[in-house]
């Protein structure tokens, strides 16, 4: 793979479980808009701010459709609007990206979304990471990372854990 945009979750999922890393391995550009940036570094919850000044193969960089962007912003947030508009710009081949809503978003124009489960699943699949059930219950758990039962299945059925 090339070129990935990445929204917030997945980002901060990584981050957290001390993954962050396997982006670097897995994707040669990781480009992330400056509206993820300030989700990251100040987050509205309880969450610990991410010093992106510590992960120097994340690339800011700003989508230059503003129309997109404000057009996306009817439903989603600014960090999945800016991802969207931004993959769509770079012709990204993945857009990493968590909730539902902005995923259904990103296959509507015609974006290959790739939640945080997918990134872990592919590190696991190339030896880069070990299991993934502990790191989904830690996620769960500590982040409050919602699981659907039917996606914990089939992630655990890919990895070779169930």
């Amino acid at each position: 793979m090339h070129i990935v945009v990445s929204d917030t979750s997945p980002i901060r999922a990584l981050v957290h479980l001390g993954h962050i890393q396997v982006l670097h391995e897995l994707f040669n550009d990781v480009l992330i808009p400056p509206a993820v940036v300030s989700e990251l570094e100040r987050p509205r919850s309880r969450l610990t701010p991410v010093r992106l000044s510590e992960l120097p193969f994340l690339c800011v960089q700003s989508p230059r459709n503003r129309s997109v962007v404000n057009e996306l912003q009817a439903t989603l947030g600014p960090g999945e609007s800016e991802a969207i508009a931004l993959a769509l710009e770079v012709k990204a081949e993945a857009l990493l990206i968590d909730e539902s809503a902005g995923r259904a978003t990103a296959l509507q124009h015609g974006l290959r979304p790739v939640g945080a489960l997918g990134v872990l699943l592919q590190a696991k699949q190339q030896g880069l990471i070990g299991p993934l059930k502990p790191l989904l219950t830690r996620l769960e758990s500590e982040l409050n990372f919602y699981i659907a039962d039917p996606v914990r299945r089939e992630v655990l059925t890919r990895a070779g854990e169930e």
